[in-house]
């Protein structure tokens, strides 16, 4: 194996991802293999990092799509602040929603009413749920 490289089932390990999710990523342009060991795929010790920053940009509700976007040709970040700045935006959207539906459970747990729907805390919640941002089934 040429110095400075991993081969698949080492970066399967260190990433914490299954193979078949990098050769995913392979196809999709997120990353890049460097060649073969026989059958197996090797890469650039530096993948790992490449792969956190993917792995941070999947839990902050970017698209595979979007993420690739975020890299030059030659691989180095080159993200968009302002795409940053929505995404927090939408992040914050979605807490309120969240923390509104939490405390609507919460309080329909402990809701004296005889019927959760005769609750008008409830009816809220329900009201809450039933509204979809449009485009989204």
């Amino acid at each position: 194996m040429p110095p400075g490289t991993i081969d698949i089932a080492e970066v399967s390990r260190r990433a914490g991802l299954p193979a078949s999710t990098l050769r995913y990523y392979e196809e999709k342009g997120l990353i890049r293999s460097v060649g073969r060991n026989g059958l197996r795929r090797l890469f650039d010790a530096n993948v790992i990092n490449r792969l956190a920053l993917i792995s941070l940009g999947r839990h902050a509700g970017f698209t595979l799509d979007e993420i690739g976007e975020m890299f030059t040709e030659n691989g180095t970040p080159r993200i968009d602040r302002s795409e940053l700045l929505e995404k927090a935006d939408d992040l914050d959207r979605t807490i309120k929603k969240l923390t509104a539906m939490r405390d609507g459970l919460r309080h329909a747990a402990d809701c004296p009413a005889p019927s959760h729907l005769e609750c008008p805390t409830f009816r809220r919640l329900v009201d809450l749920a039933g509204k979809r941002p449009p485009g989204r089934g």
